[in-house]
């Protein structure tokens, strides 16, 4: 199983509204960024990801799993843009703030501490055990 975060504004779609489509999930669309898009391709079924909110919060507020892996996105016109689809696990008892994730030093090469804009991006097994423990799993 690999580890992966998804970036998201809550006031766009949040934690609540991942929750909210229940095992059904829903489709991680939208996502018009090469890089972000190459991530999504490598998941597979199962894969675990963090749920971040971005903007004013900017922190993984739960947990999410990989229910399809990458299809065309609904969304786009443009045959190239591909998305999978997620649904909610588990909120964290307590978020993650990028603050916190920059201040652990054992994080000091997450992508999330160096390239925080990217919407889509893997997180190794020790990241993901950190961040876990930090929010009090």
């Amino acid at each position: 199983m690999a580890f992966w975060l998804f970036k998201s504004e809550p006031n766009t779609w949040g934690w609540d509204d991942q929750v909210a489509k229940g095992a059904a999930g829903e489709e991680w669309d939208g996502v018009r960024n090469y890089q972000a898009r190459n991530n999504m391709r490598a998941m597979k079924t199962g894969d675990r990801g963090f749920f971040y909110h971005s903007l004013s919060e900017k922190a993984v507020v739960g947990i999410v799993e990989v229910i399809a892996e990458a299809h065309p996105d609904s969304k786009a016109d443009d045959p190239r843009w591909e998305c999978v689809d997620i649904k909610a696990v588990m909120p964290l008892p307590r978020p993650v703030t990028l603050d916190m994730c920059k201040a652990e030093p054992r994080l000091k090469d997450m992508v999330l501490v160096n390239n925080s804009r990217l919407s889509v991006q893997p997180v190794t097994d020790e990241e993901w055990r950190i961040v876990c423990e930090m929010g009090g799993l």
